[in-house]
């Protein structure tokens, strides 16, 4: 039994996918099944059913699972406990982000070049994906940490804000369904909505907010991201449901601010508050989080003071 046949059989069921598996491990397909052959041979079981679309473990395989994320999490504490005495960083450093954005006010990809000409020694990879699934990954340790989207702060992992706004409700310039500077939710689900679809941190805002009142929105389109949502709705296609820094920039659009609840979303880096945290993911938070400052400092600094009254 080696290691990597361990580090194999838990990214396929993971993934429920051998292809899928193979490529957050870096190697080809074929070989992950073969070594988990292998394994299932040394074993004399059948660790995973391979019968329907999805790979799942058979009743052997649940038995042993708990035991493979022991050994493989020993092995990586193992190796922590080393480099932090040794001083060094390196490793992988797997890192979420949202597909929609990358992450609000931070310069991402400054930010990960700083971060590699500081330790060189890191592999980073990114992966884009929901922000239900980016928190999962973190929680389940697929992924280091992740910059998301959130309405309540989830109470297991820690988070640091990056920027929060409100959502608002947007129309094009010739609609006259939004004819005041603010909408109840009530009056918003009586229309059509173009929203983010379902696993997005604002789609999830959105449901929540209606589900704790017993509405049930109506979503007659989704889009993938906020801007192609405001061409939508700036199309005539209904009332979109986005950032307001979204219809800012959008000078074919008029909105109003959601009120009764009014509903609020923020960008946030997300990582795991207990176990074992890497020496590479600990670098990265407290680089990420003197950025964060930093862009918060940036806005106020250039922020317009309010016009004092006489």
């Amino acid at each position: 039994m080696e290691l990597h046949q361990l580090e194999y059989f838990l990214a396929v069921v993971e993934e429920a996918n051998f292809t899928r598996a193979a490529e957050r491990l870096h190697v080809a397909q074929p070989g992950v099944s073969a070594q988990i052959k292998r394994l299932e041979r040394e074993l004399g079981q059948a660790l995973l059913d391979r019968s329907s679309r999805f790979v799942r473990p058979t009743a052997v395989g649940e038995a042993v699972l708990p035991h493979v994320k022991q050994a493989l999490a020993a092995v990586e504490a193992v190796r922590t406990t080393a480099d932090e005495y040794a001083g060094l960083v390196r490793g992988r450093l797997n890192i979420g982000m949202l597909s929609s954005a990358t992450a609000g006010d931070v310069d991402l990809p400054q930010l990960l070049a700083d971060f590699h000409r500081h330790h060189p020694d890191v592999e980073i990879t990114l992966a884009e994906d929901t922000a239900a699934n980016l928190l999962d990954s973190v929680r389940t340790g697929r992924a280091d940490l992740a910059f998301t989207a959130i309405g309540e702060p989830p109470k297991d992992l820690a988070t640091a804000v990056v920027r929060t706004e409100r959502l608002v409700a947007a129309v094009g310039v010739e609609d006259l369904t939004v004819r005041r500077k603010t909408i109840r939710l009530t009056d918003l689900v009586q229309h059509r909505l173009i929203s983010l679809p379902r696993g997005s941190g604002l789609r999830t805002i959105l449901d929540d907010a209606c589900s704790r009142v017993g509405l049930r929105p109506v979503i007659g389109y989704e889009a993938g991201n906020p801007l192609v949502a405001c061409q939508l709705a700036a199309a005539g296609l209904g009332i979109a449901v986005v950032p307001e820094s979204a219809v800012i920039i959008e000078p074919t659009l008029r909105s109003a601010r959601i009120v009764e609840p009014a509903l609020v979303g923020s960008v946030v880096l997300v990582w795991r508050s207990s176990g074992t945290t890497s020496p590479a993911a600990r670098a990265f938070i407290v680089s990420a989080r003197a950025a964060i400052d930093e862009s918060i400092r940036r806005d106020e600094s250039t922020a317009v003071p309010p016009t004092r009254r006489r």
